[in-house]
């Protein structure tokens, strides 16, 4: 079994240096062939969730193989995309070339109306729903893993690593306003840690919202916050893996006395129920059934019908039908490029 490759103290000889190297070979063949099997991006920290449960990582271990995670990206042992990476931090404006050869890239213009005409949606989805939905996860991996079901029933999907960013927030809020004012009951699903501040979110996000109620012209008075995830009976059954503290991400800990925060009702609730101990959420990558099925039961929850993203697509058609025939005859009509 693969176990994380550490150095002895002191200095190294030129076969302990070489043993060392070997291991760390051997750490990345695993990574690699892990991968292989996935089909979707996990965080550094998400790979330490996956070994762990394949053997190769203890909890304790954590900080040093993300540093090593990063060390083998860097030197070329692991692709440097071998991680997810958090999209705020793209580049814009990349300049882009297109195809030298005319007749081809005259094929790819055709291909590109085809696929405007076969993504032609002038109706929407939540037009004849009840509900109107937006999700947040704590953490990237979850954004990756929950994405193509969010995608399948058009519903906005963000980190709430972003949640402090004022533009983002009243963003989400218009979008409730729009749909509110539409008659329709607004959701927000909510998946994070098990931990004090993680279970207690759901008033933090509406008095975030409430700050920007005036700028916005929207109040989250009516908006229903459903915190889905992670819950103790999913970790229990689904046997993910404790953190044996209440570190927060300042380095302090809330489980000590000396925490400002230590004696408050949320943290002592806590304590009392769970102990001091946590899921961080990026514990779902290691079982990617379950944590898409949580996610869709979820959804379902609020919006009720499977097959609903379907029966949209089908009502689509006529609209799409009648855009192919426009585009159709516009050629046939000679019709000229503008430049």
């Amino acid at each position: 079994m693969t176990t994380l490759p550490k150095r002895p103290r002191g200095r190294q000889s030129a076969e302990a240096e070489a043993k060392y190297q070997a291991e760390v070979k051997a750490f990345c063949e695993t990574i690699l062939q892990i991968t292989s099997t996935l089909n979707f991006k996990v965080s550094s920290r998400g790979w330490c969730y996956i070994l762990e449960n394949a053997g190769t990582l203890t909890k304790g271990e954590f900080d040093t193989a993300q540093k090593l995670i990063t060390e083998c990206r860097k030197s070329g042992l692991l692709p440097l995309d071998i991680c997810l990476e958090d999209s705020a931090r793209e580049f814009s404006h990349i300049e882009h070339t297109d195809n030298p050869n005319i007749d081809t890239h005259a094929g790819n213009i055709l291909y590109t109306i085809g696929r405007f005409v076969s993504d032609y949606q002038p109706i929407s989805f939540w037009d004849d729903k009840p509900v109107y939905i937006q999700m947040m996860v704590e953490k990237i991996d979850l954004r990756s893993l929950f994405s193509d079901i969010c995608e399948r029933f058009y519903i906005p999907l963000a980190n709430a690593r972003g949640w402090s960013d004022l533009n983002s927030r009243a963003e989400m809020m218009r979008r409730f306003r729009e749909h509110e004012e539409a008659g329709r009951q607004c959701v927000l699903l909510y998946c994070g840690d098990h931990d004090p501040g993680g279970l207690s979110i759901s008033g933090f996000l509406r008095s975030n919202m409430a700050e920007l109620a005036d700028a916005v012209g929207w109040s989250p008075e009516n908006l229903i916050i459903d915190r889905f995830g992670l819950n103790y009976d999913f970790i229990v059954s689904n046997r993910l893996s404790w953190i044996e503290n209440l570190e927060t991400g300042s380095g302090q800990r809330l489980d000590d006395p000396k925490h400002k925060d230590h004696n408050k009702a949320y943290v002592q609730d806590y304590l009392a129920k769970y102990r001091a101990r946590k899921v961080e959420a990026n514990a779902l990558v290691v079982n990617p059934v379950a944590g898409r099925k949580l996610c869709l039961d979820s959804i379902l929850r609020w919006l009720g019908d499977e097959d609903a993203p379907a029966i949209f697509e089908e009502s689509l058609a006529p609209y799409r039908d009648s855009l192919a025939k426009s585009v159709t005859g516009m050629i046939s009509d000679g019709w000229e490029v503008e430049r």
